[in-house]
């Protein structure tokens, strides 16, 4: 039995449980585990106000706003209760169930941890509503909730068996107390040794998710005392402690025997931060039966029987007939321009060439960069064609950075509205991701190097023929063949992860990509788009997905015996959080 557990897991857009990326790959795997009949059982909190709806003025200023959602319509309420101490408090925690179903039937449960409880003490029972809420002291104990309190719950219903435990990121390596407890308490013991915390290790697997520090977790020692009291690993805390603070990744790391980036770039970049750690790679992949549109899925279900079940025969796509591809494709492109032209002034023509971007609102996505020059962009589609962008995408309501690229965007829309046409929708969600990642032509990633850890969205896109024009960043390095899959803004920098490459470069670079390639080819030879858009599912489509992800899993991590972690390096060996090492 696999235990997975996440601080957010994406199973519906009705249930605001995740934020963005990592929830939604989160809800990619439990419903990959479930097509395998793979024993997993999937572990988060609740998240009664969800993270927030997104509200936009004229400006682009946004505006958060909680989310109610009917807890009971969508899980079922199990009378398993637990206790964790917080703040020297008994909190007492319960859990709610839903069950994924997959292609043959086999469910995987996922359980949502729930403070609200008539027991606890009023700042106690909202400790699971806010997704990313709150300050350090309530981030601190929702970790401790979901790690420690994640361990206890699984005992209480019943799961003794639990052979790995995958961390999702560091927010739940808290749990690796409750194991060390489990263990001492199970020989007697009271102080751990060496041996105790090779055994943890060794039922532990980590996956690190990003290089951008503001996702790594760090906490004051004084605040750690304060909130979780003594635990059986207090001590070896201490060692996790780096710029004077507990590093949620660095718990992780030292606890686990098989530790995982999200693409081979990433691993390569998360090899550099963390001195001393082995570190493998395992490129995300999305859920195809999820993200392929319903156009699309019609026309696999005609030429491809059986892809939901073997994502890999998606590779036949590249023999589908042309204006089969297309006609599906204007269909998916249809579904999205009814959603844009709802709100959108002027109307986006199907006609036009469209550009997709939806992404969180962070400043490293740079989703300003195609407007970065207004009359460059101007003189691109006076020579090559016209073009139209939609844009999406939350911003964190504490990245002032995002909330400032999103009004950035707004200003290109009224300063460009004569020549491009340009849409920003609003509260961007799982429903909105589907029909924007089919719908666009043209997939459109702008990362500033190496800080796309790897990226999903292109992996949508791919997968219903639309075709990436991204920087070398991420999975996209992978997933790249030029002119074939799709086309990359400027090159593989490799020095980029000691001297980043500037965002002129990647502008200018974008601009010749669209006016000498990417616009020609759609208006004047468009069996050549086509079969770009063929490749783009034989080949990416086919490969990226939670399905051969997964199936990594159990043979580099589920499945490993008998293997000795990696030994924590020295504090000099360390790296800085906040830079690839140089």
């Amino acid at each position: 039995m696999i235990a997975y557990l996440s601080m957010e897991v994406g199973i519906e857009p009705g249930m605001p449980t995740y934020a963005g990326g990592l929830g939604v790959l989160a809800g990619d795997i439990v419903r990959a585990a479930a097509d395998l009949g793979l024993p997993l059982v999937a572990m988060t909190l609740l998240h009664r106000k969800g993270y927030f709806r997104q509200r936009l003025d004229a400006a682009g200023r946004q505006r958060e706003e909680a989310t109610a959602w009917n807890v009971e319509a969508h899980l079922e309420a199990l009378p398993a209760r637990i206790a964790v101490s917080i703040h020297g408090r008994q909190v007492v925690v319960r859990a709610w169930q839903r069950r994924v179903t997959g292609w043959d039937g086999a469910t995987v449960p996922v359980y949502f941890l729930d403070t609200d409880v008539e027991e606890n003490l009023p700042e106690d029972r909202l400790l699971s509503h806010f997704l990313y809420g709150g300050d350090a002291a309530y981030r601190l104990a929702q970790e401790a909730v979901l790690g420690i309190g994640g361990v206890r719950m699984l005992r209480a219903l019943g799961y003794a068996d639990i052979r790995r435990f995958h961390l999702n990121e560091g927010h739940s390596a808290l749990l690796v107390a409750e194991l060390m407890a489990e263990r001492l308490r199970g020989e007697g013991r009271t102080v751990p040794a060496e041996d105790d915390v090779e055994a943890v290790r060794q039922m532990c697997v980590f996956t690190t998710h990003t290089p951008v520090p503001a996702a790594h977790d760090q906490f004051p020692p004084a605040l750690v005392e304060r909130v979780l009291g003594p635990t059986p690993i207090s001590e070896m805390l201490h060692r996790c402690c780096y710029g004077g603070a507990l590093n949620m990744t660095y718990l992780a790391l030292h606890f686990s025997h098989y530790v995982n980036g999200v693409a081979m770039r990433h691993g390569e970049v998360s090899r550099r931060m963390y001195g001393g750690y082995a570190i493998d790679a395992i490129t995300n992949g999305v859920h195809a039966a999820t993200w392929v549109s319903p156009p699309v899925a019609a026309l696999f279900d005609r030429r491809i029987p059986g892809w939901r079940r073997d994502n890999f025969s998606l590779r036949y796509a590249v023999g589908i007939p042309r204006h089969e591809v297309w006609d599906a494709h204007v269909a998916a492109k249809l579904r999205l321009l009814e959603l844009v032209n709802r709100e959108q002034s002027p109307p986006f023509d199907p006609a036009v060439l469209t550009l997709g971007f939806a992404r969180r609102a962070s400043a490293y996505k740079r989703a300003d960069l195609i407007v970065s020059d207004p009359d460059r962009l101007r003189a691109v589609a006076a020579a090559a064609g016209r073009l139209q962008i939609v844009f999406a995408g939350k911003a964190h309501p504490r990245d002032a950075d995002g909330k400032h690229l999103i009004e950035m965007v707004f200003r290109a829309r009224e300063t460009l509205r004569n020549e491009i046409t340009i849409a920003y929708l609003e509260d961007y969600d799982m429903t909105m991701a589907g029909v924007v990642t089919a719908g666009a032509d043209v997939w459109l990633n702008t990362p500033h190097p190496p800080l796309e850890a790897s990226g999903t969205s292109g992996m949508k896109a791919a997968l219903n023929g639309v075709p990436s024009l991204s920087v070398l960043d991420g999975w996209w390095l992978e997933g790249h063949v030029e002119g074939v899959t799709g086309w990359a803004i400027g090159e593989d920098c490799r020095e980029s992860l000691v001297q980043p490459v500037d965002s002129a470069t990647h502008a200018a670079a974008l601009y010749d990509a669209l006016e000498r390639t990417v616009l020609p080819l759609f208006y004047a030879h468009r069996d050549g788009f086509v079969d770009v858009m063929r490749y783009a599912i034989a080949l990416n489509g086919s490969f990226f997905t939670a399905q051969r992800m997964l199936q990594e899993y159990v043979i580099k991590a589920y499945q490993r015996e008998g293997l000795s972690g990696p030994q924590p390096p020295s504090p000099r060996e360390h790296q800085d959080v906040s830079r690839p090492a140089r």
